[in-house]
Parts: structure tokens; C-alpha cells; sequence
């Protein structure tokens, strides 16, 4: 049960500083939308605030409106955690709990919500979980050892398994191929297309053949100077932003003038 993501107005704060400045934009449910632009343009801030990990920092806040299939995730009484849930996560660098073995990996989100479930259902959500993470056959006769021994492009698998055994609607990756050799990054590029028929993303990459294999959408962000906002300059299909885009700024980062 993919979802709907529709931002409105949106300002991130970091304290007193504004990090990111007036963004609005919709994205469509099934689908994967690529955020691209320079270092520091605050694309991994504003992933961040659709499920409410950018307020972790402290002082971090935000203006705005984020609705989840019409529902504001920032509105009075809304937990966090719950948002968490169905909103979900895979950071740039592969971090499987290095004590836990990978079943219990998988299942570390579900048993965080509280779920108790018998071992027979425990097994079956594994299995499920690898299954959809394109790793169950590379994993099966070793669950109970450590996920920490698996390779870089398997601790990430690993990861995306975890983040989907708890059936969240959308699936937030910041850069997943960023620590991961071409070979790995291929299966997670693979993985994605896979993914998308059920869920939907939304990818931060630094990688513009990457955006433009994986996404049927791209919003490029970009900042003015150091110490400035970043904005939203441009979001449309992908095919688009690489290669007819409206801005110039656009033009110019996906043609590698700048950036």
C-alpha cells in the first residue's frame, strides 16, 4: 500500500539557520523520485524531514507541510515513531547491528514496535524480508551469524531487508550505493526497480547515471553560496531534468559544468 507524498512550503531549520528554503513538491505514489544536486545543498535534509528523522538533532525544526497520503506527519499529536513506521530508512552506509545475527537484523524494527509474534510468523517475515531484498538465496544456511560478516553490498541488501520487514509505504534511501563497489550498486539499482512496484521511493544520489536509470522523477537542488539556504531549483520527469531542463542551473550540473 504505497503512498502519496505532497509538500508544501517547506523550511528546515538546523537552530537559528535555515538549511533549506520553501520547497513544495509532490510525489507520486509506486514510483521513484531522485533528489540530485551539489554537496550540501540540503537534499539529505530534506529527505530527512518526510519521516521526521530530522528532528533527532537538536534544535532541528521545520515550517511547512508534509502530508502522507493526506495525513500532515507534522500535525499536533502525531508520533513520530508511527511516522517512522511507515515511512522508512536506508542511510548511506550499510549499518546492520554488528552484535545481532541477520535474522535477527531483519526483525530488530518489528520487535522495536513491540510486535510479538510467534516463531513460525518470525521465520516466515525473514524469509519475506530477504526474499524482497534479493538477498535470501546468498543468506539462508547462515541466519544466525553475525550481519556484520556479510560484504558491503550484502550489509546493505541486509539493511533494506530490515527497513521492509516493518511494511512501511515509503522507503527514504540518502545515498545507498555511495560506500559500494559498481557490481553491488547494481544490485541495488536492480533491487529498486523491484521495489517500486509496491512502495513508494525516494533516493538522494550524488550519481547522475544513477538518477537517470532509476527514477521516473528528479528534483535538482542547488545553494547560492555557503552559509545560504538550499532550494529546489527544478522537479519534473527525469527524462526531462537530463535532457531538456527549463533552469540553467540544471543545465549546467547535469552536464557537469559545475557541481
Amino acid at each position: 500500500m504505497s503512498k502519496s507524498i505532497d509538500v508544501t512550503d517547506l523550511n528546515v531549520y538546523y537552530g537559528d539557520f535555515l538549511a533549506v528554503e520553501g520547497v513544495s513538491l509532490h510525489i507520486p505514489p509506486r514510483s521513484v523520485t531522485a533528489f540530485i544536486g551539489p554537496s550540501g545543498c540540503g537534499k539529505s535534509t530534506f529527505l530527512r524531514t518526510l519521516n521526521r528523522m530530522h528532528e533527532v538533532i537538536p534544535g532541528a525544526r521545520v515550517e511547512g507541510q508534509v502530508m502522507l497520503d493526506g495525513d500532515d506527519l507534522y500535525a499536533a499529536g502525531v508520533d513520530p515513531v508511527a511516522v517512522r513506521r511507515s515511512v522508512g530508512m536506508v542511510f548511506q552506509r550499510p549499518n546492520p547491528f554488528p552484535t545481532m545475527s541477520i535474522k535477527e537484523n531483519v526483525l530488530a524494527g518489528v520487535r522495536l514496535n513491540n510486535k510479538r509474534m510467534s516463531r513460525s510468523d518470525a521465520d516466515a517475515l525473514v524469509e519475506k524480508s530477504l526474499r524482497g531484498a534479493n538477498l535470501w538465496n546468498e543468506v539462508k544456511d547462515r541466519l544466525d551469524k553475525p550481519g556484520s560478516g556479510l560484504s558491503g553490498g550484502q550489509q546493505q541488501r541486509l539493511c533494506i531487508a530490515r527497513a521492509i520487514a516493518i511494511e512501511p509505504q515509503v522507503l527514504l534511501m540518502d545515498e545507498p550505493c555511495s560506500a559500494l563497489d559498481p557490481i553491488s550498486t547494481y544490485a541495488i539499482e536492480e533491487l529498486i526497480a523491484r521495489l517500486k512496484t509496491e512502495y513508494t521511493i525516494v533516493i538522494v544520489t550524488h550519481n547522475m547515471q544513477q538518477a537517470s536509470r532509476v527514477s521516473e522523477r528528479t528534483a535538482f537542488f542547488n545553494i547560492a553560496g555557503t552559509g545560504k539556504p538550499g532550494k529546489l531549483i527544478e522537479y519534473d520527469d527525469t527524462a526531462t531534468i537530463f535532457t531538456t531542463p527549463t533552469e540553467q542551473a540544471t543545465e549546467d550540473y547535469v552536464s557537469g559544468r559545475f557541481g
